[in-house]
């Protein structure tokens, strides 16, 4: 193998040790590490003689140290190989700067059991050599230096009293760019005393062994973990540790501190503050309290030079305490593992594709884990649950549903999910249910607390990354909107790359869905308090705002509906003639260039909106831009209007706030429900604008594997482009990437469809149910425990859900199972349906009312509906068991109320 590494291969401990792969973690995380290459620890002289001469464990002290002077005296006299100097003296001239000064440091490999130098569980620092301003010249020496350091004394003695065998140290050593630090510190991100949250920095001018060495005056501060504050305790500097000008060839040496920089901190307060930011980095990045050592140069830069876990008495490595405690609660009382797909089936409805499974399956991965992280979850305790992050969504008898239990464990990481649990589990539909794991804490208060510094920092950065993630969403939109013309191979790279972007920043897009609920569960509790019959006024205030995405979508088809209905050709064309013809008309310009442009427009913008948009065996717009027409049929015959839409959004908002000032005189009272109410209103928007990107992630990524796709059916591989969606997303890519381990993919996806047909012929699962934890799931399902609620009425029959869009109407009920059905049948009725989802918009604006069984007062349905000034009453358990399809029905928005007419109040409806 290669003797000198770089790159990727300086990740693995076995190879370089735990300090050049922690150098190399953070330097790929982005911290600032000076450049460095790697002798491997495979070029370590291992000498058989050393190992035969080793006196035992059990000799005296006298005796290891003489066995430890021989093995260093023949390390040292058999130098390096002549191919091995070639080698690390081109490295050097490619890796230093003009000065040509390199730092040359050891470090023990790791052993098979993860155990080693700079290690979790024993660090034991400092007991390898290292050497600075090393020149070109010297470097030979220095590394075989490095070697020999596996047999000093202290070492040797070191492994002897913990039991561990010194023969079998095998060293690496780093050769890295050495920085002309000014100043030097070693930060603890936690004390290393007590484990207490409180950051211990000690700083000297000078470079860093001054410090270890204590051979410098040192300044120390304290920066308190929950509120940032600093204390500091400096003391006056006489003497540091350098290079000498006038004899640069003696190496550090001790200096005097020039009179200037006698008595002043060593530090800043704002140098402070970002050594701690990137400390937090190193900690978060490797999952544990951190001993950081670095340097400031003199342009005030400042250089990360090595990273080690801080062991503190009596406190366990972070992540085992948690760990510990999520796993205790991860299945239901009964050892049972619960299931839903409340909520979930506003996304993923019905059967869907094993395509589609595995693209969602790798987005609530990718999403939480940098959720997760943006809170503060350790890397270590993210780590620890990746079999939880890897099956927060299952794939059972061809339906996709959460599985609880790894929520559960991985919401209890978050600040504050104890607090808000009975928020998000209604948000779900699961209040109904029992038997899921009790909170963790008896006063979830206790758990916010601690974090509420950090959440509000949290809260006010938001906006502006929110307004960060959606310029970098857009600006990779604009990118992809033609892949016409791209190779199979570009396509898999931008397929790629699109998605490692997306690996870092779409947790932005769930920390706005935490504060949605948030300010939803705080506005609700004061109106609750402050305002009588508040929770029925709530849907009504949430009107109004900025416009989200979701809502533009539905503007632009509304000005396009218009733009037709006032041109009685292009009208008649629409509303009779074949989509695909009348597309084609419009995209020549035969009815317009202003035509062609504002239809042309609006499917670049909103092109990836559609029945069931993530689901990726559905095409959308994007493909098939015919699509658009049928949606704007019951707009041109309605004669909706921007205009008009605008203006039925305000005076909804102006009647809710009319009532709010009748309901609440106090004034101040209101100034603080508007507050609550602004940033429950950004948060919606804000939410819904996410979402729409959500639906462009999806759309591009289907524009990619269809494309692929055609390719595999010219290839041979599939039968009809169709075969994709019962492919896994990594068999299409792989079949270019090379990385197939089973290459019949026709037979797959024959397979795949086969079962997903059978899976259609069986029962839906309810949307709650129980399986036994110890046994495979498929069988599991055969003996599942049902614990969907019944009908939510009382003796008056009458259903009762959430109240989310104010107004009370009379229709005929429309059912509606597959969105697919045109926009007009839904024309004035009472749309009844399981859920929606983004693509139902036409048919919500068509319909009087709407009722569905799922949902919550910010999910996509009583969000539309409220955009759209429509009633809407979402979580009515059971409700298309029980309304028949054209029955009458009177829904109240305001009250949360469905009721059937009787045969005496269907008088009184006019037909």
């Amino acid at each position: 193998m290669e003797l000198v590494l770089n790159g990727s291969a300086l990740a693995d401990p076995a190879t370089v040790g735990h300090k050049f792969a922690r150098q190399y973690a953070m330097s790929r995380a982005g911290l600032p590490v000076p450049g460095f290459f790697c002798v491997s620890a495979e070029a370590f002289p291992a000498s058989e003689r050393t190992a035969a001469a080793f006196p035992g464990p059990g000799a005296t002290t006298e005796e290891l140290v003489d066995w430890a002077a021989a093995a260093r005296g023949r390390i040292r006299a058999d130098g390096l190989p002549a191919a091995l100097e070639q080698q690390v003296l081109a490295g050097i001239d490619e890796l230093a700067e003009s000065e040509g000064l390199v730092a040359v440091r050891a470090c023990v490999a790791a052993a098979a059991d993860g155990s080693g130098e700079d290690g979790a569980g024993d660090p034991f620092a400092g007991l390898s050599d290292s050497f600075l301003y090393v020149g070109r010249d010297a470097v030979l020496a220095r590394i075989v230096d490095c070697w020999a350091s596996a047999y000093n004394p202290e070492a040797v003695l070191y492994r002897v009293r913990r039991g561990v065998d010194p023969t079998t140290a095998r060293v690496a050593v780093g050769v890295q760019r050495m920085v002309p630090g000014v100043r030097s510190f070693v930060v603890f991100t936690r004390d290393p005393r007590s484990g207490a949250d409180r950051r211990v920095i000690a700083a000297a001018h000078g470079i860093g062994e001054g410090i270890v060495q204590e051979k410098a005056d040192i300044d120390h501060f304290f920066v308190d973990g929950p509120t940032g504050a600093i204390e500091s305790d400096t003391v006056p500097k006489s003497v540091m540790v350098g290079l000498d000008p006038a004899r640069p060839g003696d190496g550090p040496t001790v200096l005097p501190v020039p009179a200037g920089l006698a008595d002043p901190p060593v530090l800043t307060d704002a140098e402070v503050n970002r050594i701690c930011a990137l400390a937090a980095e190193a900690e978060g990045l490797f999952g544990g309290p951190q001993d950081v050592e670095g340097v400031l140069t003199a342009d005030g830069r400042i250089h990360l030079v090595q990273s080690r876990p801080v062991v503190a008495a009596g406190v366990l490595p972070a992540g085992t305490q948690d760990a510990a405690a999520q796993d205790a609660g991860a299945q239901d009382a009964d050892g049972r593992t619960p299931w839903t797909n409340h909520n979930l089936t506003e996304s993923f409805p019905g059967l869907t594709s094993a395509l589609t499974y595995s693209q969602a399956r790798v987005f609530y991965r990718m999403g939480f884990t940098d959720f997760y992280r943006r809170f503060g979850v350790s890397g270590r305790s993210l780590r620890q649950n990746q079999h939880h992050l890897s099956r927060m969504i299952g794939y059972l008898d061809g339906r996709v549903f959460y599985r609880l239990d790894a929520w559960y464990a991985l919401h209890s990481q978050v600040p504050g999910f104890a607090l808000m649990r009975p928020l998000w589990e209604r948000s779900l539909g699961l209040t109904e249910r029992t038997g899921t794991p009790a909170p963790s804490h008896r006063r979830p208060w206790a758990t916010v607390l601690p974090a509420l510094p950090r959440l509000a920092w949290m809260y006010v950065q938001q906006p502006r990354r929110l307004r960060g993630f959606l310029r970098w969403w857009d600006a990779l939109a604009a990118d992809s909107t033609s892949l016409e013309h791209c190779s199979a191979d570009e396509l898999v790279a931008r397929y790629r790359r699109m998605w490692a972007e997306a690996e870092q920043r779409w947790g932005t897009t769930m920390v706005t869905t935490y504060f949605a609920l948030a300010a939803l569960g705080c506005t609700g509790a004061l109106l609750n308090r402050w305002v009588p019959d508040g929770a029925a006024l709530l849907p009504r205030l949430l009107a109004g705002g900025k416009p989200n995405r979701t809502l533009a979508s539905v503007r632009s088809a509304i000005a396009l509906a218009e733009l037709a209905g006032a041109r009685p050709e292009l009208r008649e064309a629409v509303l009779e003639r074949p989509e695909r013809e009348v597309w084609a008309e419009i995209a020549d310009g035969r009815h317009g260039a202003d035509v062609a442009a504002a239809f042309g427009q609006h499917l670049a913008t909103y092109g990836d909106r559609a029945l069931h948009d993530l689901k990726l065996e559905a095409l959308t717009p994007r493909q098939e831009p015919w699509m658009i027409l049928p949606t704007l049929r019951p707009f041109i015959t309605q004669g909706l209007t921007v205009e008009a839409n605008v203006a039925d959004e305000a005076r909804t908002r102006a009647k809710a706030r009319q009532a709010l000032r009748e309901a609440c005189p106090n004034p101040l009272l209101r100034a603080a429900l508007g507050a609550a109410l602004a940033s429950l209103r950004f948060s919606v928007k804000a939410r819904e604008d996410t979402r729409f990107c959500r639906s462009q992630l999806y759309g591009i990524s289907r524009e990619v594997l269809w494309r692929l796709g055609d390719r595999l059916v010219a290839a041979g591989m599939l039968d009809g482009t169709a075969d994709l969606v019962h492919l896994h997303v990594e068999e299409v890519l792989g079949a270019f990437d090379g990385t197939l381990t089973e290459t019949d993919l026709r037979a797959v996806a024959l397979r795949r469809r086969a079962e997903l047909e059978r899976s259609a012929g069986k029962a839906e699962p309810p949307a709650y149910f129980t399986v036994p934890a110890d046994v495979p799931v498929p069988v599991a399902l055969m003996s599942r425990q049902d614990t969907d609620r019944a009908v939510d009425t009382t003796e008056d029959g009458v259903l009762r859900g959430l109240a989310s869009s104010s107004g009370r109407v009379r229709a005929r009920a429309k059912i509606v199972l597959d969105a697919s059905v045109p926009p007009q049948s839904c024309t004035d009725r009472i749309l009844v349906a399981k859920e929606t989802d983004p693509g139902w918009l036409a048919l919500m604006m068509a319909a009087k009312g709407i009722v569905v069984e799922r949902g919550s007062l910010i999910s996509h349905t009583a969000i539309s509906g409220r955009l759209l000034g429509i009633p809407t009453v979402v979580a009515v358990p059971r409700a298309l068991a029980t309304i028949p399809d054209g029955a009458w029905v009177e829904m109240d928005g305001d009250t949360g109320t469905v009721r059937l007419l009787s045969e005496a109040e269907l008088g009184t409806v006019a037909e």
